[in-house]
């Protein structure tokens, strides 16, 4: 079926996420990087007025600022939701901040901190962060920036940097530390282990900037962005327990780096998708399992993006390697430049965030 991505609001500023809380099919919040989140009415395509939220104190470099949004699984009770950004000093940031009286503002004097993670760099900060089928948080950290990862943090256990992690927000397991206010789930792969931060849940990474949860499934992507050759997207079934290895910086995709050797009684997990830069790609943007209704034949397709414009989709059946397909011709027969995200709304429809401004949706023609 032939796609096209229609534009449903232009005017923003750098959006880099949209997403929706469980069950809100009325509205988007689109996230944007300069520190404010906006509502998108999806009856009208019209952007409220007022943002949703304002953050100041944010560092501004290339990779850094407000980078990402989540609704607690339990909003539409609680209010509570959560965001990743970096402040002036380039730390990391999640905060958990809480919905006012008026649904479409939230209250900043609310905010919380759930934990900070200093970064060595301006770069790769990941800022990805989701709830998973099991209720937990899951944050994507990048390796701390510069080039080719050079505190080798990524395979150290000691630290948050370079790892996917995986807490539980409901509760709280350092009281008395304002900076950390998160419990450990008791079944994270590195608990009760020496050596390694029990918040880990799988490591080896460079910088998951955009990853998803397939709502159907609960199975976990993550596309992790390369150095100099290769970028990759790394698949983890819902069935996992943990602990995957993915490689950098002893490898980027399935390439050795040359760096380091892979240590004995380690094996390291295989992306599913890796593609070289020889066609002038150079940065993966990580997508979403298609899981809406409006678009027939596409569901359980995967789609994601490169920085340079491309877009492409491929379905995964956790046997055979899939094959991926180019969509760019379909959705933007003009061409289209910095590609930075993309999100789903509460129904499962699919949207491309542009840095120039832009948000699309996904459309085709139903049969």
């Amino acid at each position: 079926m032939p796609l096209s991505a229609k534009l449903v609001v232009t005017g923003l500023v750098r959006p880099v996420f949209v997403t929706a809380p469980p069950g809100d099919t009325q509205r988007l919040f689109i996230v944007e990087k300069i520190g404010r989140i906006r509502i998108l009415n999806l009856t009208t395509d019209t952007l409220n007025p007022a943002p949703f939220l304002r953050l100041t104190g944010l560092s501004n470099g290339e990779e850094q600022g407000l980078l990402g949004l989540a609704f607690h699984p339990n909003f539409a009770n609680n209010g509570l939701f959560y965001v990743n950004f970096t402040d002036s000093t380039g730390t990391t940031n999640v905060r958990r901040v809480k919905v006012s009286a008026d649904p479409n503002v939230a209250e900043p004097a609310s905010a919380q901190t759930v934990f900070k993670v200093p970064q060595p760099f301006a770069n790769h900060n990941g800022g990805w962060l989701a709830f998973g089928p099991d209720k937990m948080l899951y944050v994507g950290m990048g390796d701390g920036g510069s080039a080719f990862d050079p505190g080798n943090r990524a395979q150290n256990l000691n630290e948050l940097l370079g790892k996917m992690l995986r807490i539980d927000v409901d509760g709280d397991d350092f009281p008395g530390d304002i900076n950390r206010n998160y419990r450990i789930p008791p079944t994270n792969p590195f608990v009760g282990k020496p050596n390694a931060r029990p918040e880990i849940w799988a490591y080896g990474l460079r910088n998951p900037w955009r990853c998803c949860f397939d709502r159907k499934t609960g199975d976990l992507y993550i596309a992790d962005v390369g150095q100099a050759e290769r970028e990759e997207i790394n698949f983890q079934p819902v069935h996992s327990t943990g602990g995957e290895n993915y490689g950098w910086r002893i490898r980027e995709g399935t390439r050795s780096t040359g760096l380091d050797t892979v240590p004995s009684g380690v094996s390291l997990q295989d992306p599913i998708i890796e593609y070289t830069h020889d066609n002038g790609e150079q940065a993966i943007i990580g997508g979403y399992v298609y899981r809406g209704t409006a678009i027939h034949g596409l569901d359980g397709t995967y789609f994601f993006a490169d920085l340079t414009g491309t877009v492409s989709s491929f379905t995964f059946d956790d046997t055979h390697r899939p094959i991926r397909q180019s969509r760019t011709s379909e959705l933007f027969p003009g061409g289209i430049e910095d590609i930075n995200s993309f999100g789903e709304d509460a129904a499962g429809e699919l949207y491309i965030c542009v840095a120039s401004g832009e948000v699309f949706r996904i459309t085709g023609t139903v049969p």
